[in-house]
């Protein structure tokens, strides 16, 4: 067992649906599609930009 784990425990089916109705609460239900295009485009430049360094770092052995 992990040390996070122990300080989160085990995430059930019910924490991550009072997670969502939190979020819903918080940001709305127009502004969430906005937050994970958002979200969707900063995991695509993090995969190329990783894709790249390993490239790179193919090149140079």
């Amino acid at each position: 067992m992990n040390s996070l784990s122990i300080y989160l425990g085990i995430v059930g089916p019910w924490q991550i649906a009072i997670i969502v109705v939190l979020v819903l609460l918080m940001f709305g239900g127009k502004k969430i599609p906005e937050l994970m295009k958002g979200l969707g485009g900063g995991l695509k430049e993090f995969k190329n930009a990783a894709r790249e360094s390993k490239e790179d770092s193919e090149e140079k052995k």
